[in-house]
C-alpha cells in the first residue's frame, strides 16, 4: 500500500501531518489491539507523538514484536509494538544502561586514556555499574562527586543516543587506534552483520543497545559505590574498577531511592549475619563456602522441619543421596555439556572421573529407576534437602546470595500426563501456603521459556516439544487463575519452568524458588513405568524446590524481617533477665519449665545492671525477654517484655508458657 504526498495520523489530542511522497505503509498493532498505519521507517517515538506529545516525552524505549528497540530506530516491516516509559521493567533497565554510557563520558572526560570493558544495568542493587581500566590512577569518594556533577552537566547538553551499524573490520580497526583490548576481546565473539556504535557526545561504545532517545531524560544522578571486579570474572586476570551508579528521571524518586538504600543497608543480610552470629566464612575454606554457626542452624532446623511437615502432608516420600557422582551420570543427564562451566573440576580414582554433585535430580531419576513401578506407584514424589556444589565466579560471590555450597528444598514428582496439572497446581499451592507464613506479600511468577535460536546449544534440541510444554504450563497458569509474566531465553535445559521473584518489605527482588518441567530426563534415564494395559511410558518430571536454597532464603530473611525473626524461627526465643544474683535460683526454675516445653531459652548471668541487660537483648532481637525480681518471684510470674514492642505486663509463668508455645506452633509470622 502506498501513500501520496501526505497521510493524516489523527489522535485525541493531536493531528500530526508527515509528507510521505510515495513511501510504503505498514501497520502497527498496539497492546490494546489497535492497529494503526504509518509509514516504513517510522520510529516508536513519532507513533508516541501521533498519540499525544504527554505520553512521547515519557517515551524511553519501546518493545517491537517482543525485542527491546530504540524508541529513534526506524520501523520497517509491519510490526507490534508496546511504548515503554518509566513504569516499565524495561524502561528502567534501557534509562539505566544509557545511564551506564553518560558515566563512561563522565569518566573518560575527567580520566582521559582509561578503558572500558562492559557497562550493564542491575537490578540488586538498581542502577548501574561500568568496570573500567584505570591504568595506575585509582578513585576516590571526591572522585565520585566530581563525576555526579559532569554527569549533570552532560546530560543537560541533551545529547541523542546514536545507533550506527558497523562491520567487524571497522569495530576491530576502531579500537585498535584506541589500544582497547577489551573491546577487541568482546570483539572476537560478534558474528559481522550484528555489531552496532552507539554515540553520545563526546563518547562512542561498542554496544547492541537498546537506549532512551537522549541525556537530557536524565535528570538526578547518584554514585555509590567503587569496587574491585576481576576482568572476566576471574581472579587470575587484571583486577578493573567497577564503578556503581543509579539515576532516575526526577530528584524526588532519588531522594526516595537514597532512602530506602539506607533501610536497606540496615537489613543487609552480611551486616545482619554478623551481627547476630548466623553464619562465618573462612579463607581458609574457600570462598562461598558457608559454616553455619549455632544461630544459624537453628533457623536451618526450622525451615527443614516445616519443609518435611509440609511435604509428608503432601505424599513425599524422604531420601538421601551422595555428594558425588560418576562423570557417566552427568552425561547422561546433560549437565556437563549445559553446565560444566558451573561445576568444580572431576576427581579421578581408579580410572573414573567424579564430580561433585552439582544437581540432585540424577541421583533421583537413578532411585526411580532402581525398583520397577506401575501406574498404581505414580505420582511418585520423593524430596531431599540435598547438597550440590557449583563453581560460581569469584566476581559472582555475594554473601549468601551467591555461593558454591547449597543446601536445596529439591524434590522430584514422577506422574503420568493425566495428573500433571494437579501436581504442578499442588506444588503452586505450596509455594502461596510458605507465602504466608513467611508474610511475602508480593511476589511474581514468571513463565520462564527457551529461545528457538539456541536449541542443541542452551536447550535440548525438541521444538515441538518445548512448545507443547510451554503451552501445558501457560494453560495451567491461566486456568489457575495465578498471575504470571513470561520471559524468553530463561528455561531450564531440558524443560519450562516456572521461577518464583519474591520481594522483601522494602522491596529488594530475590529468585526463591522454581517449578519444572521436564520432559527430557525422563528418556535420558530410560525411566519408565507400566500403564494399566500392561505397556510401559516415560513419565513427566516436575522439579520443584519451593523454600530455594538454604543459604539464599536465609539471606532473604535476614532482610525481611531486619534481623527480627519470628518466634518460631528466632535462634533464641527467650532471654530470662534476673535483676539481681538472688533470683538466679527463681530464674533457673523458670528457665527449666519453658525448656520443657521446646522454648529456646537462656538467662543472662551477667552482673550488670537490668538496663544493659534489656539493651543488649534488644540488639539480639531476641523476641521475648523476661525480666525477673522481687515481685515476679514472690507472685511466681515474670515480667514480659517484646522485641519492638516494650513492656506487656506481668503474667504467671505457665500462662506465659501456654501463650509462647501456642505462638510457636502455629508459626504466627507477627512480630
Amino acid at each position: 500500500m502506498y501513500s501520496v504526498i501526505f497521510t493524516y495520523l489523527h489522535s485525541s489530542n493531536s493531528l500530526l501531518i508527515l509528507p510521505l511522497f510515495m513511501n510504503e505503509i505498514i501497520k502497527i498493532t498496539l497492546p490494546d489491539g489497535a492497529v494503526r498505519e504509518y509509514p516504513k521507517g517510522t520510529t516508536a517515538l513519532d507513533i508516541a507523538k501521533s498519540i499525544s506529545e504527554g505520553l512521547a516525552r515519557k517515551v524511553l524505549a519501546a518493545e517491537v514484536n517482543g525485542q527491546v528497540w530504540d524508541a529513534t530506530r526506524s520501523i520497517n516491516d509491519d510490526a507490534t509494538l508496546k511504548l515503554l516509559t518509566w513504569d516499565d521493567k524495561s524502561g528502567q533497565t534501557t534509562f539505566w544502561h544509557s545511564s551506564a554510557h553518560l558515566m563512561a563520558e563522565a569518566i573518560e572526560s575527567l580520566f582521559p586514556g582509561v578503558k572500558f570493558w562492559v557497562g550493564p544495568p542491575t537490578e540488586n542493587p538498581k542502577g548501574f555499574y561500568y568496570d573500567v581500566d584505570m591504568g595506575d590512577r585509582s578513585i576516590s569518594e571526591e572522585d565520585l562527586r566530581k563525576l555526579e556533577v559532569k554527569m549533570a552537566e552532560l546530560a543537560k547538553q541533551n545529547n541523542s543516543y546514536i545507533r550506527k551499524e558497523i562491520t567487524k573490520a571497522e569495530a576491530v580497526n576502531y579500537f585498535t587506534e584506541k589500544g582497547d583490548e577489551y573491546k577487541l576481546d568482546l570483539l572476537q565473539d560478534l558474528e559481522d552483520g550484528n555489531i552496532t556504535f552507539y554515540t553520545q557526545g563526546a563518547f562512542t561504545d561498542l554496544c547492541r543497545g537498546p537506549h532512551i532517545p537522549a541525556t537530557g531524560f536524565i535528570k538526578a544522578v547518584k554514585l555509590t559505590n567503587i569496587a574491585g571486579a576481576y576482568w572476566k570474572g576471574n581472579e587470575k586476570n587484571k583486577q578493573l574498577t567497577r564503578i556503581y551508579g543509579v539515576t532516575f528521571p526526577s530528584q524526588k524518586q532519588l531522594d526516595e531511592y537514597l532512602q530506602l538504600l539506607e533501610e536497606a543497608k540496615k537489613r543487609d543480610h552480611r551486616k545482619l549475619g554478623k551481627e547476630l552470629n548466623i553464619y562465618t566464612m573462612d579463607d581458609d575454606v574457600g570462598q562461598g563456602l558457608i559454616m553455619w554457626l549455632p544461630n544459624g542452624t537453628v533457623i536451618i532446623e526450622e525451615l527443614e522441619k516445616l519443609a518435611k511437615e509440609t511435604e509428608s502432608e503432601a505424599g513425599y516420600k524422604r531420601v538421601v543421596t551422595p555428594h558425588i557422582a560418576k562423570e557417566s551420570m552427568y552425561l547422561t543427564s546433560g549437565h556437563l555439556p549445559y553446565y560444566a562451566d558451573s561445576m568444580y573440576p572431576p576427581m579421578e580414582m581408579e580410572g573414573e572421573k567424579y564430580y561433585l554433585k552439582s544437581m540432585n535430580c540424577p541421583h533421583h531419576h537413578k532411585i526411580f529407576a532402581a525398583l520397577p513401578k506401575s501406574y498404581r506407584d505414580l505420582p511418585y514424589r520423593i524430596a531431599e534437602y540435598g547438597t550440590v556444589y557449583r563453581y560460581e565466579q569469584s566476581g559472582e560471590l555475594f554473601g549468601l546470595m551467591r555461593v558454591r555450597c547449597l543446601h536445596m528444598n529439591d524434590a522430584h514428582i514422577y506422574c503420568t500426563r493425566e495428573q500433571f496439572e494437579q501436581e504442578f497446581r499442588a506444588v503452586t499451592d505450596m509455594y502461596l501456603k510458605y507465602f504466608k507464613i513467611f508474610g511475602i506479600d508480593k511476589y511474581v511468577m514468571r513463565l520462564s521459556l527457551h529461545s528457538k535460536e539456541k536449541l542443541g546449544q542452551k536447550y535440548v534440541n525438541e521444538p515441538e516439544l518445548w512448545l507443547e510444554t510451554e503451552a501445558m504450563v501457560r494453560e495451567l497458569m491461566v486456568k489457575g487463575n495465578i498471575p504470571f509474566v513470561e520471559v524468553e531465553d530463561e528455561a531450564a535445559f531440558y524443560g519450562p519452568k516456572i521461577d518464583v521473584q519474591i520481594y522483601s518489605v522494602i522491596g529488594r527482588e530475590f529468585t526463591l524458588a522454581t517449578n519444572q518441567v521436564d520432559f527430557s530426563q525422563g528418556r535420558s534415564f530410560k525411566l519408565h513405568y507400566t500403564t494399566e494395559d500392561n505397556n510401559t511410558e516415560t513419565p513427566l518430571i516436575i522439579h520443584r524446590a519451593p523454600l530455594g536454597t538454604h543459604e539464599r532464603f536465609i539471606g532473604f530473611l535476614l532482610e525481611h524481617y531486619a534481623g527480627k525473626f519470628p518466634t518460631w524461627l528466632a535462634p533464641l526465643q527467650v532471654k530470662i533477665l534476673p535483676i539481681s544474683d538472688k533470683f538466679a535460683d527463681y530464674a533457673k526454675e523458670v528457665e527449666q519449665k519453658l525448656k520443657k516445653a521446646d522454648i529456646r531459652v537462656e538467662i543472662d548471668e551477667r552482673n550488670e545492671k537490668i538496663g544493659k541487660k534489656i539493651r543488649d537483648t534488644e540488639l539480639m532481637k531476641v523476641p521475648y525477654m523476661l525480666v525477673i525480681g522481687e515481685k515476679e518471684m514472690n507472685q511466681g510470674k515474670v515480667a514480659i517484655r517484646r522485641q519492638g514492642k516494650g513492656d506487656l505486663g506481668a503474667k504467671l509463668i505457665d500462662e506465659f508458657v501456654q501463650e509462647i508455645v501456642a505462638e510457636v506452633k502455629e508459626r504466627r509470622s507477627e512480630q
